[in-house]
């Protein structure tokens, strides 16, 4: 029930809500329902209040019948040769269409990474195979004489059943349980812990892995390697050589006194043949034939820099696009083997067209606008007026704020009444050329919520977190 609305058009009333309607009458206050919001007010409302952790709040039971029971107490066995050492396991088991896979990745104190993962060939449940994933990691830390354990998981159930606060009423899954609890004896501190399915990614990567390969036998496995390579195998483009020679040397020296390159090959003799072809020398300036025998002269690395700067953000540039001043450099009849790959690159960190750019993650529709929740219709705000005549003050206008909670009360009067007395709006004074984003900035701390605190260059830290979805990359 809306309290303003049973203010206003209740007929008879008592007690404290009678003496209300008797103060209000005299405004002459219409009651209008409150009108609906806009759904990105959700999404700014969260984005200022961002939490440290974030926990899942729902999670699937798909078989289970799930009570809390009492708490048991680990226990504990001799010391092992790392005792002061704290590893990690993760684990993830699935069951699909695909077959019936588990995955376990031991993390040392130092984060290296060893991996376990197996394909299980015998049907079972999804939560059989979680835990079938969690008693392979752990035989894998016994294996290693691992006596400070962490273990974390994507399956609530598994992980609250071996801590004890569910019980475990499946048939299939008492046995599990009942072998977990029994190798929690090889450590002296073992610890369990829930985690979302994203920060569980390397464990299930492995898991999805093993349901992709079909092992025939017990100790045939796949091996994978992978390797770092800081280079491409095969050269796509023509750079400057070390030497500071243009790109257009060695055809140049070809065509003016028909001499090859050092230790080239009859294929790359034949290769720079056919590239002088295209090309004409006159005197010492060096043209590319074009496909309309247009003569486009050849420009060096210095040149086409001074071109691209000139042409994209001079007296006469318009900040095109990469294709446009590719097209446009032709046109002004200068030419150079990677201009249009130069072009996107230098499009790609000039900052003027990085903060005038469109907004990302816009919808091409207008968003439909929801009804408002609670948290959002504590106060109910109305203007009355003009009041004729005007009271000795000069006010003729009365601003009335009500409380749907506690039925509070406010009211204010005002000379005039206008935008900057509800709620202050400063507008930007250069209107059509205010910029789409501000910054750089840098990030300070990423929230999983989606939530960013953003610093200036010179390290200010912004008053407000900003959503994440409302800010993109910045090429420098």
């Amino acid at each position: 029930m809306d309290p303003i609305k049973y203010i206003f058009e209740k007929p008879a009333l008592t007690g404290k809500i009678a003496r209300w309607q008797m103060l209000l009458s005299e405004y002459d206050i219409q009651y209008v329902t409150q009108k609906a919001i806009k759904g990105s007010v959700l999404a700014e409302h969260l984005a200022h209040q961002p939490l440290e952790e974030y926990q899942p709040i729902q999670f699937d039971f798909p078989d289970e019948d799930i009570m809390v029971v009492s708490d048991k107490e680990a226990i504990g066995d001799d010391e092992g040769p790392e005792s002061g050492a704290r590893w990690k396991l993760a684990f993830d088991g699935a069951s699909n269409a695909m077959g019936h896979e588990v995955g376990a990745v031991l993390i040392s104190p130092r984060n290296g990474y060893t991996p376990f993962t197996a394909r299980l060939c015998f049907d079972c449940t999804n939560n059989m195979a979680e835990y079938e994933a969690c008693i392979m990691g752990l035989e894998a830390a016994i294996d290693l004489r691992i006596k400070i354990l962490e273990v974390y998981g994507d399956s609530a159930l598994v992980i609250c059943q071996v801590k004890g606060e569910w019980e475990t009423r499946h048939p299939k899954l008492i046995p599990y349980r009942a072998h977990v609890v029994k190798l929690m004896e090889y450590f002296d501190e073992i610890t369990f812990h829930h985690i979302p399915r994203e920060e569980n990614q390397v464990a299930d990567a492995l898991a999805t892995l093993s349901s992709m390969y079909k092992v025939r036998s017990r100790n045939e496995a796949p091996i994978i390697k992978v390797e770092r390579r800081d280079e491409p195998i095969v050269c796509t483009i023509v750079e400057e050589g070390l030497d500071g020679k243009p790109w257009f040397y060695d055809i140049k020296r070809y065509l003016e006194k028909q001499e090859y390159p050092e230790n080239a090959s009859s294929s790359d003799k034949k290769t720079l043949r056919r590239l002088a072809s295209q090309f004409f020398l006159n005197g010492d300036v060096l043209y590319k034939r074009n496909h309309d025998m247009v003569l486009l002269r050849c420009v060096d690395k210095r040149e086409a820099e001074l071109l691209i700067t000139e042409i994209h953000e001079g007296s006469f540039g318009t900040h095109a696009n990469g294709h446009a001043m590719a097209k446009k450099i032709l046109r002004a009849g200068y030419y150079w083997l990677t201009a249009e790959a130069d072009c996107f690159r230098y499009i790609k960190t000039c900052h003027k067209c990085q903060i005038y750019a469109d907004k990302v993650h816009v919808p091409p529709t207008p968003l439909n606008v929801l009804t408002a929740p609670w948290p959002f219709s504590m106060w109910g705000i109305d203007m009355i007026g003009m009041i004729e005549p005007k009271a000795s003050n000069g006010h003729r206008f009365i601003l009335v704020a009500i409380d749907y909670f506690t039925k509070w009360v406010e009211a204010a009067s005002y000379a005039n009444v206008t935008k900057q007395v509800i709620l202050p709006i400063h507008k930007d004074p250069r209107g059509k050329w205010t910029p789409n984003y501000e910054g750089p900035y840098v990030v300070k701390k990423a929230f999983s919520g989606g939530a960013l605190i953003i610093t200036t260059m010179d390290g200010e830290e912004l008053p407000l977190s900003v959503n994440a979805d409302a800010v993109k990359k910045y090429y420098a």
